[in-house]
């Protein structure tokens, strides 16, 4: 393992003064699960900072027992963040596809055409909203990294480089802009000031428009110890009875939910103003229900999560060692913002993993934050032939296995760490 200057940000007096909910300003007193100290999980390193120091934050997942969001207090701010951005949607093909299927159908279900007009929030490289142009649908992304937004633009997607929020919002009417449809897939969870988000969403969508807001569900979350999924960039994490409260409070409401497999078990909500004529699918009351029966109104339910992620921990350094003490050579797959938290929870580095790869040229010969692995193209994975492929993104564990089904031929196989400890062996699956 790399040993490294640390600078270490603590608040050192969280546990005596009140520390308020974001949404609705009650005092936080419970804890979901302390991760210990992190890096900014997107804070790549070129070879010539390795030697410099880091600054590290607390990874403290705190519980609101007044509206159940579960959050991180702010220790970096979003334009720190997202001003320049590592990640690219469209290096995964099955959330371009996903995405793909999402406006084709939201393109029916609300009769969208040439005189509608759809906003992305956070639109990242154009994944989402290239493809309403075949359609024929008006669109407009916003985006706060401009060499993300660039990308975008190259595909001939519209984009305005900003933050969005009651600023942006009134500009944007102010200009003659109001949205038929208003897209936000994982953003939601990246915005500190929630009540500002929304408030802008409020004000800049038509008296019978719907915004759609797709985010990680915090019962899956738990359900399956999905715990890398918290990062610094993921200031908050939702149930539908934290959306319907931070719905009410801005004038809006929740007319539909969907529950999708993406990231590990998603939701897709949508919301309409208070007034519309949009009328609400059972669908909202049986998974509102649902909630309070699996315990997301009680903080003993969250409370129990610490312990899930402390297994998966040790049920990994237990594998990683037992390999390596074999003489396995083992690499990574992926260089994703929750590869980085479980590497750095795990102190795992390159006394287990000898590199890793992504799809992503802009991470290419950089490093891992914290841990410092080498970040490699696939290619590399060829020409080292390594015995174990720890996949990061699990969440695109059957694309990823898929498209290296060939790594069988000299006996790799993959491992993937949640929510607990699997090896998969891609010679047992059919193509």
């Amino acid at each position: 393992m790399n040993i490294q200057a640390i600078e270490v940000v603590r608040d050192h007096d969280m546990g005596r003064r009140p520390v308020g909910c974001r949404l609705c300003g009650s005092r936080l007193r419970h804890t979901l699960v302390d991760l210990g100290m992190s890096p900014p999980c997107e804070s790549f390193l070129r070879a010539d900072q390795l030697d410099h120091m880091e600054l590290y934050y607390p990874l403290n997942v705190l519980v609101c027992d007044t509206c159940y969001l579960v959050q991180l207090k702010e220790y970096i701010s979003a334009e720190t963040i997202f001003s320049e951005y590592a990640y690219f949607s469209s290096f995964s093909t099955s959330w371009v596809a996903h995405a793909k299927a999402y406006c084709e159908s939201v393109t029916k279900r609300l009769g969208l055409g040439t005189d509608s007009f759809v906003v992305e929030l956070a639109s990242n490289d154009g994944y989402l909203l290239q493809h309403f142009l075949p359609l024929g649908v008006p669109v407009l992304g916003v985006e706060p990294a401009a060499n993300v937004a660039q990308a975008a633009v190259d595909k001939g997607v519209p984009t305005r480089v900003d933050f969005f929020g009651v600023r942006l919002a009134l500009q944007m009417v102010s200009e003659g802009l109001r949205a038929d449809l208003i897209v936000g897939n994982n953003v939601l969870a990246q915005v500190p000031d929630l009540n500002d988000f929304v408030a802008g969403m409020k004000i800049l969508l038509k008296p019978e428009g719907v915004v759609t807001l797709e985010f990680p569900h915090i019962e899956r979350l738990m359900a399956e110890n999905q715990f890398d999924t918290i990062y610094h960039e993921h200031f908050s994490y939702f149930s539908l009875l934290t959306i319907e409260l931070m719905a009410s409070r801005h004038g809006l409401r929740v007319i539909d939910v969907e529950e999708l497999p993406t990231h590990g078990g998603s939701l897709r909500v949508y919301l309409a103003n208070e007034d519309s004529s949009w009328s609400v699918n059972d669908r909202v009351a049986k998974l509102l229900d649902r909630e309070k029966r699996h315990g997301l109104t009680e903080m003993a339910t969250y409370a129990s999560f610490g312990e899930k992620a402390q297994r998966a921990k040790r049920d990994l350094l237990a594998f990683l060692i037992s390999a390596k003490s074999e003489g396995k050579r083992i690499c990574g797959y992926g260089a994703p913002g929750k590869g980085n938290t479980l590497l750095n929870y795990c102190a795992i580095g390159t006394d287990f993993l000898d590199f890793t790869v992504d799809r992503n040229p802009y991470k290419h010969g950089r490093f891992t934050p914290g841990m410092h692995i080498p970040i490699k193209p696939i290619e590399a994975i060829d020409h080292a032939k390594p015995d174990y492929i720890l996949i990061l993104p699990w969440n695109l564990k059957d694309e990823i296995i898929k498209q290296m089904h060939h790594v069988a031929a000299w006996g790799a196989k993959f491992v993937v760490p949640i929510p607990f400890v699997a090896v998969i062996d891609p010679s047992e699956l059919s193509r």
